[in-house]
C-alpha cells in the first residue's frame, strides 16, 4: 500500500487593523473619530500650553492605552479560567524626559494593578495577573520599560 503525501498546511498569521481619523476642531483641539464610536475631543495637556485641563491629552491616552489594556487582558484570563474577584484597578503614570537618544519622549510606564479576590483564588489571580502583564498587546508593542507592581488582596470574609 503506497502512502499518500499531505499536503503542506500554510498557516497565515492573524493581523487586526484599528482604523481611526483625526480632525482638527480649532485652535490646538482635534477630535479623534472611530466609525460607530462618540467623537472623543484632545488636546495638549496644560503642561504643553494646552488650554483646557479638562479635556483628554494624547499622553493621557498613551498611559490610558496600556494601563486599560492591562486590565481588560486581565479581564479575559480570568474569565476563561473561571477565576472571580470582586475588584480591579490599575493606575499608570507615564514618565516622559530626556530619553537616552537625546529625543523628549516617554522614557517608563509605571503600572499598579489593584486586584481583590477570594483567598481561594489569590495563587491564580496573581498569576492570571502576571500572564496579563506579559501579553497586553499595548505594553508589548512599546519600546520603552514598562514596570508593573501586582497588589492582590483577599476579601476579608464577613
Amino acid at each position: 500500500m503506497a502512502a499518500t503525501a499531505l499536503a503542506p498546511v500554510t498557516v497565515r498569521p492573524k493581523e487586526f487593523h484599528f482604523p481611526l481619523s483625526v480632525e482638527w476642531r480649532g485652535e490646538r483641539r482635534v477630535a479623534a473619530l472611530v466609525e460607530g464610536k462618540p467623537a472623543i475631543e484632545v488636546m495638549p495637556p496644560p503642561v504643553f500650553r494646552g488650554t483646557d485641563p479638562s479635556t483628554w491629552s494624547p499622553e493621557d491616552f498613551f498611559v490610558a492605552a496600556a494601563a486599560s489594556c492591562l486590565a481588560v487582558t486581565f479581564t479575559g484570563l480570568a474569565a476563561r479560567a473561571g477565576v472571580a474577584y470582586t475588584s480591579l484597578r490599575v493606575d499608570g503614570d507615564g514618565v516622559a524626559g530626556k530619553r537616552a537618544d537625546g529625543r523628549f519622549g516617554f522614557t517608563r510606564l509605571l503600572l499598579r494593578l489593584e486586584l481583590e479576590t477570594d483567598a481561594g483564588d489569590a495563587a491564580e489571580a496573581r498569576a492570571l495577573a502576571e500572564q496579563a502583564d506579559e501579553t497586553c498587546l499595548v505594553s508589548a508593542s512599546l519600546d520603552l520599560p514598562v514596570e508593573t507592581e501586582i497588589d492582590v488582596r483577599t476579601r476579608a470574609t464577613p
